[in-house]
């Protein structure tokens, strides 16, 4: 080589550059095939830990997570998923004032390695102590900043920021996107197996959980407990109150139910008036005396709207697979319904006599 042609400061600077340019190619790649990775995903528990966990395995990262600004629409729903370990721990949530006053308000991703004890609000527990440099890249959902996408390091020189951020901020525009998608794909699921008045499952979402419960009590010989729950006079109240107030009754007794229920239960609203608590692991006994916990709670707890009183009262059937001759799920529904007719029609006589 000619060491004229190339002095060695502009062969060492050029040598620099095809370096930099190669790492940079190189950190590009790895940035598409996450977002390849994430861009067909549906639901949000895939999303996040697909892509939380590409980021630290591609990167080498030590931590990745992400951070929502409370009551931010997607923060609803991902609190009503099913418990995921990798999302309790990569999960922050914040409140907006303090969100905004450390990342600002637009899509532009910050990098620091001093200063860093203003952000740990942003850093999941027990984290802090080992963090010393962070890349911070909002995400917005229709166009509105909801959080962001967090990378941490040990070392302080990891993030520097006069680094490009160029490739950071397209992969917090795709998985803003997939945010979208996801959203859109969630609130259909949810309109498809929820009732829209009380937020509490649907008949379809009902029979099928019954059906999936009823089979695992025959597998593994346990009992299984269904309640049908009717509201009394529920016609007289929206004839004297009016309508609305009837929905607000509905759901009240709904708010309810999903409060006394444990985590294994399944709450429904069945049509009307009518509501379906499926008990796995619960006797007939057990399950009675709880309903009748509940309308004593009613009795003693009507429903106020501003000034207006609403007294609340219920009848229920409780069917149990306690009972042999009950062979399949339609057989304890059918049998708790009975049971239900027959309550109401105790009631009524009981009334005449008290007339």
């Amino acid at each position: 080589m000619d060491n004229n042609k190339y002095p060695p400061r502009q062969f060492h600077y050029e040598t620099s550059m095809i370096k930099r340019l190669k790492q940079n190619e190189e950190i590009t790649l790895k940035f598409f095939e996450i977002e390849k990775r994430i861009l067909s995903i549906l639901n949000y528990k895939d999303l996040f830990e697909v892509l939380l966990t590409e980021i630290m395995s591609k990167f080498g990262m030590p931590y990745a997570w992400i951070s929502f600004i409370e009551k931010s629409e997607v923060l609803s729903f991902i609190q009503s998923l099913e418990t995921s370990e990798i999302l309790k721990e990569r999960i922050n949530i914040i409140d907006k004032k303090t969100f905004y006053n450390l990342v600002g308000a637009n899509t532009t991703p910050l990098l620091i390695n001093e200063d860093l004890k203003p952000y740990y609000k942003l850093l999941p527990q027990n984290e802090k102590h080992f963090i010393k440099s962070m890349a911070i890249a909002p995400i917005s959902l229709d166009g509105e900043i909801i959080g962001s996408l967090n990378q941490a390091h040990v070392l302080p020189g990891h993030f520097k920021p006069e680094l490009d951020t160029s490739s950071l901020e397209q992969l917090a525009v795709k998985v803003s996107l997939c945010l979208s998608n996801v959203t859109a794909h969630e609130k259909l699921k949810f309109l498809a197996y929820s009732d829209p008045l009380t937020g509490l499952l649907n008949r379809r979402a009902m029979e099928s959980a019954l059906k999936r419960e009823f089979s695992r009590e025959k597998r593994y010989q346990r009992i299984l407990s269904v309640v049908f729950i009717d509201l009394d006079d529920f016609k007289s109240v929206n004839d004297v109150y009016g309508h609305d107030s009837g929905d607000e009754l509905l759901k009240y007794v709904a708010n309810q139910l999903f409060n006394i229920s444990r985590d294994t239960d399944v709450v429904a609203r069945f049509a009307g008036d009518e509501f379906i608590v499926i008990l796995p692991e619960t006797s007939a006994v057990s399950t009675k005396n709880l309903m009748n916990r509940l309308k004593d709670y009613f009795l003693n707890h009507p429903l106020n709207i501003e000034k207006t009183s609403i007294p609340v009262s219920i009848s229920f059937g409780v069917a149990s697979t306690e009972d042999k001759s009950i062979e399949n799920p339609a057989m304890l529904l059918k049998k708790a319904d009975e049971i239900l007719y027959r309550a109401k029609a105790a009631r009524k006589k009981k009334l005449v006599k008290e007339v």
